[in-house]
């Protein structure tokens, strides 16, 4: 399946990323085009979300705060976007359940494991629901560093100002081999932090 809106303006989102953020792109042959995948990045601004999505080229699914799906205009958009709500304040079984549906359909599903935005510009805890998925399902997790983007728009600012982001894809990571489900988690998710950071 195609993603309509984002291969409409994946050509304006680079133009204008390349031109107000100077973003640059590094590891792109990490992103595998196939097979179920969840890209786990941490998360520094708003833009991040779309500066990722600029070269993968395959459908991409997103987990976003459900309360972004009431906003109008942006409600519309990140829907035709491929995102779906979750509920970041508690556990959400529905959410849950979407994600582990199109990684067994094969699909790639992006996630910030810290949760939200950090208001500092440091990386923060992950929680672990995403390294629980992957190891359920055995999906790969390919880490991404986002370096630039809290300089330019943190949550403090309405619109950002202008900047130098650089996007990395590290290598993939896969589900590590045990026989208790909860270690792996952990140490999968120790390895995709310790690649992030």
């Amino acid at each position: 399946m195609r993603t309509p809106v984002i291969d409409c303006l994946r050509l304006f989102v680079w133009l204008a990323a390349k031109g107000y953020f100077a973003v640059s792109f590094r590891g792109t042959q990490h992103i595998p085009r196939t097979g179920p995948l969840i890209i786990a990045s941490n998360h520094v601004s708003y833009a991040d979300p779309a500066l990722i999505t600029i070269p993968v080229r395959r459908p991409l699914y997103y987990m976003a705060w459900r309360r972004l799906f009431d906003v109008p205009v942006l409600g519309w958009l990140i829907r035709r976007a491929r995102a779906f709500p979750v509920e970041i304040e508690s556990a959400d079984p529905r959410a849950t359940r979407e994600v582990v549906r199109l990684l067994q359909a094969g699909e790639a599903v992006l996630i910030f494991p810290e949760g939200g935005r950090t208001h500092d510009g440091r990386l923060q805890r992950f929680k672990p629901g995403a390294f629980r998925l992957a190891c359920s399902v055995g999906a790969p997790v390919l880490p991404v560093t986002i370096v630039g983007g809290h300089e330019s728009w943190p949550p403090s600012r309405l619109f950002p100002r202008p900047g130098r982001i650089t996007v990395t894809y590290h290598p993939v990571e896969t589900v590590p081999p045990a026989s208790d489900p909860k270690a792996a988690a952990r140490e999968l998710s120790r390895r995709v932090r310790d690649a992030i950071a």
